[in-house]
């Protein structure tokens, strides 16, 4: 039997869900899906997939097993409750979990899948419900090598990009790494929506200015290029380039300090993006952010 020839189950089919398991409608080993919601798996078996009652049902059929529910809770009920994947999952079987959960929970369930023989995978998502729907997900894999090359295929069918993240709980640090980036560019995106709006500007306008140019430069992305945070010695590639970035930062950063200076407009997220840009780039600080203290 071919990895591909497998029965994957997928439990979960609300808003992201759905969308991710509907691109295994055709897998060749089959689906079978769970939700507690009766419509929901209506329309699933509508378009071939089998339904099962509970999630013990989905492992007693299925060689690999997606979760996507709400929280920690929900996903340690669906694996290991009274009717929960590992009442009836052979040995062998792979649990992947796309929900974002706590590393320690994913360490304890792995613990747990592992008692009884079965592979345990933390698989968390980036991309939301528009990746969903595009079939072009992130998923970042924490497990073992073999376990990740029996979800690589699956998973290549709602995802763009499937990265081996490292042992259990390293796919959900990966995650939390990526939104801590995510999440501290929306309140930065707040505050330079407060500047623009004190300064007269329309902040619609500012919106689409930053979603076109993100998109041709790639945003904060665009510099996450290095293999390691260290600073950068003096005969690296990468220190010409990251110079010149930290001096254009540091000038624009603070031009808008001091727009913000004269319209009184707090911007604390931009004083320590200019004293933490230089060191955060390895280049250290230039003139400006020394100056300025």
């Amino acid at each position: 039997m071919s990895e591909n020839d497998i029965r994957v189950g997928f439990i979960g089919l609300g808003d992201i869900g759905a969308p991710m398991a509907k691109r295994l409608l055709d897998w060749p080993g089959g689906l079978v899906v769970w939700d507690i919601r009766a419509e929901a798996l209506e329309k699933f078996v509508a378009r071939g997939a089998k339904a099962a009652t509970s999630a013990a049902e989905v492992a007693e059929q299925c060689a690999v097993v997606s979760i996507v529910v709400v929280n920690d809770a929900q996903v340690r009920s669906v694996i290991s409750g009274p009717d929960g994947i590992l009442s009836t999952a052979r040995p062998g079987t792979v649990v992947a979990v796309h929900s974002t959960i706590s590393d320690d929970t994913a360490v304890d369930l792995a613990r747990e899948c592992a008692e009884r023989g079965v592979e345990f995978v933390d698989a968390p998502i980036s991309g939301g419900a528009a990746g969903a729907k595009e079939g072009n997900l992130a998923i970042m894999v924490g497990g073992t090598e073999a376990a990740y090359e029996k979800v690589r295929e699956p998973f290549g069918r709602f995802a763009g990009l499937v990265v081996h993240a490292g042992e259990v709980g390293a796919g959900t640090r990966m995650k939390l790494a990526r939104n801590l980036l995510h999440f501290v560019a929306f309140t930065a995106a707040s505050e330079a929506q407060r500047l623009a709006e004190a300064a007269g500007l329309d902040i619609t306008d500012l919106g689409k200015v930053v979603r076109h140019s993100d998109a041709v430069t790639g945003g904060a992305g665009a510099i996450m290029l290095r293999d390691t945070t260290a600073p950068i010695a003096a005969d690296d590639f990468w220190l010409p380039i990251l110079t010149h970035v930290r001096e254009l930062g540091e000038k624009d950063l603070s031009l808008a300090l001091a727009v913000g200076d004269r319209l009184e407009v707090p911007l604390p997220l931009a004083r320590l993006a200019l004293r933490g840009l230089g060191p955060g780039l390895g280049v250290g600080p230039g003139d400006i952010a020394q100056e300025r203290g």
